[in-house]
């Protein structure tokens, strides 16, 4: 009988898991789809429940398979996000998701008032901003105080997995520093003077790391998940640090870029990094932080492409669009669909397409939105480099890197090559690993090995910079009138 590991990674719309044996070979994939829940204006949400669901669904499916002995679990999810439990772990209410979720300004603003900015970035390594857990927080008690002084427990989706699994209430150290102005990056520990004043009912969790072995998969938990009792259970992180994990993007200048939903770049840095328009946060593993920086919207906006045009897979809208050529044919996109978060902190951008004549197809819509994530993305970069980022080597992942287009496009934009590679899993793979780890030494890359390099073309690079100014010149002259649009629709209703 094979041993394997298990690893599961709660999306934001999909749940997968893998089960990975400890030379690295894949033997085992599931994925469960779901949707997040938008029930007002600029609110994301999602039952915790369903995370448990699929998890359990996942597992059973997964260890089914009479040929495999699952010996260690690992697990990741979105975030930060916000779940709030009684303390006999009932979900009090759907949990209020990452920086897609903006209900809490008018908090952002109270909070900076009570301890002022500056102090909380450079205790905390970030600003206060719609991707923060103390503001969402202070929204719930503000806004839900029956439920929000019920609260005894604070969970995300990986710890909350590990506390249906073990019982163990515990969060890891990376997904602390992302609960702003909660965590002290410096000293590694809950900051109580800023925290205690938020969680108020709520325990604050003990803190671990993400490959750490905080528990063991409890009897119920065995019986309902096919995992046998007393297998070991790791710390688990949030998604896109499992992600930098599963393809070796974790140590100091290296930069992981993530496509996905949303796009994402991690930095990891051997010394602490404070930004108020970044996240600076500690790094997966001890003794390393990152700088970070994410985009709203990127796999979100090609998929609306997609269903907007009507076409029924990617691969016809990928060659219309390869066709169109640089410049999408004199296209220029906003990509701002959702707000944006870094580097611009705007929950009120909206997505523009400047240039649009008769003359133009879908693939050169398709074409600009490709563009214009590969915009965002220098943007982040400039961003990350000012507040002291140092970039080795770009590692990409994520399913927008199954295309050659997508790749290609931002690495002519930024000038820098990607390295892809063999497993494009995602989170899940990571988490497999982190278990793995925990049980014997291994080498990532010996998992996952680099299997090609998306090399720029420097005859592109030019031209597109010039695009590049403009696309920072159209938010900055439009950015007004969208605000003053977006608020006549909340008047409107």
């Amino acid at each position: 009988m094979r041993e394997v590991v298990l690893g599961v990674d709660i999306g934001t719309s999909s749940s997968k898991g893998v089960l990975v044996g400890f030379d690295g070979r894949i033997e085992g994939l599931a994925t469960r789809h779901h949707e997040v829940d938008r029930p007002l204006p600029g609110h994301v949400e999602m039952d915790p429940d369903l995370w448990w669901e699929e998890f359990e669904s996942i597992a059973r499916e997964l260890s089914a398979n009479r040929s495999i002995r699952i010996v260690g679990v690992g697990v990741s999810g979105m975030g930060p996000c916000a779940a709030i439990t009684d303390e006999a772990g009932a979900v009090l209410r759907p949990a209020i998701l990452y920086g897609i979720d903006t209900r809490a300004g008018e908090q952002i603003a109270q909070i900076n008032d009570k301890f002022g900015p500056q102090s909380i970035v450079e205790r905390c390594g970030s600003s206060l901003s719609s991707q923060a857990i103390g503001p969402k927080l202070a929204w719930l008690a503000d806004h839900e105080s029956e439920a929000f002084s019920k609260a005894r427990m604070l969970f995300m989706p990986s710890s909350w997995l590990v506390y249906k699994l073990t019982g163990d209430y515990v969060l890891d150290h990376h997904s602390a520093s992302q609960c702003t102005p909660m965590y002290d990056t410096l000293a590694h520990q809950w900051h109580r003077p800023y925290a205690e004043p938020l969680m108020q009912s709520i325990e604050l969790p003990r803190l671990v790391w993400p490959g750490e072995v905080v528990g063991h998969v409890g009897a119920a938990a065995a019986t309902r998940t096919g995992i046998p009792r007393g297998v070991p259970v790791t710390g688990g992180t949030i998604d896109a640090w499992a992600e930098a994990v599963s393809v070796g993007a974790h140590a100091p200048g290296d930069l992981m870029l993530m496509y996905g939903t949303t796009m994402f770049l991690i930095n990891t840095l051997r010394e602490r990094a404070t930004s108020s328009i970044l996240w600076g946060t500690v790094g997966a593993a001890p003794g390393t932080y990152s700088l970070a920086g994410g985009m709203a919207t990127s796999g979100a906006i090609t998929s609306w492409v997609r269903q907007l045009s009507g076409s029924p897979d990617f691969s016809a809208l990928l060659e219309e669009a390869e066709s169109s050529g640089p410049g999408a044919k004199g296209l220029l996109m906003l990509p701002y669909f959702a707000g944006e978060r870094t580097p611009i902190s705007d929950p009120d951008a909206r997505g523009l397409i400047l240039g649009l004549s008769l003359d133009h197809g879908r693939g050169d819509i398709y074409r600009a939105t490709l563009e214009a994530t590969a915009f965002g993305v220098r943007h982040n970069l400039e961003a990350l480099k000012a507040h002291g980022a140092v970039v080795n080597r770009v590692t990409a992942v994520g399913g927008g890197t199954q295309g050659d287009l997508w790749t290609q496009i931002i690495s002519d934009v930024t000038g820098l090559e990607q390295r892809i590679p063999a497993v494009t899993v995602g989170a899940s793979f990571g988490s497999a690993f982190l278990a793995a780890s925990a049980l014997q030494p291994l080498d990532i890359s010996e998992w996952n090995p680099i299997v090609s390099v998306v090399q720029p073309n420097p005859d592109l690079f030019g031209p597109y910079s010039s695009l590049y100014t403009l696309y920072r010149e159209l938010y900055e002259s439009t950015c007004s009138l969208t605000h003053r649009l977006v608020g006549m629709s909340r008047l409107l209703g």
